[in-house]
């Protein structure tokens, strides 16, 4: 399960990334677009910035941007900055593994079994997923949203 703070912070990447400018963003359009409240977002930004995905300029023009290409950009990469590993257990993660206190024989054990299935699945999805990606799903989940009558007038 994402904390607020992970789901907040890949809401204001996502912003960012939907953007296709290269201009900085101020921190109160991105706290108004993604409906994050701004010194919630101003935490986030700092932490983000720390971990290098986001950008900043002062002055006149200033705001955030991402720091790299919206298309090299994970979510297994976001979420393991702000989370940690992906595994929903110690025991069934690969950078991070931990016995459980409890734990009989690791080995052996089906709860291990089934969380490391879990963990593959999730970090499979997760890994080929960016930020890029999420941007043209919604995309497209707007377009069917409205659709196809409206998109003739659009043009």
């Amino acid at each position: 399960m994402l904390s607020q703070k992970s789901r907040y912070a890949l809401r204001a990447l996502l912003v960012l990334a939907a953007r296709n400018e290269t201009e900085p963003m101020q921190i109160s359009d991105i706290a108004q677009v993604a409906g994050v409240p701004r010194k919630f977002l101003e935490q986030i930004l700092l932490s983000l910035k720390g971990l290098g995905l986001v950008a900043s300029k002062k002055g006149k023009g200033g705001g955030y941007s991402l720091a790299q290409p919206p298309h090299q950009i994970t979510l297994a990469s976001v979420i393991r900055m702000m989370e940690g590993p992906l595994a929903p257990l110690p025991c069934a993660s690969e950078t991070r593994f931990r016995k459980c206190d409890e734990c009989v024989d690791v080995e052996t054990c089906g709860t291990r079994m089934v969380m490391r299935e879990v963990r593959d699945a999730v970090a499979e999805i997760l890994e080929r997923t960016t930020l890029a990606t999420v941007c043209r799903k919604v995309d497209l989940a707007q377009q069917k949203k409205r659709g196809p009558e409206a998109q003739l007038y659009e043009i």
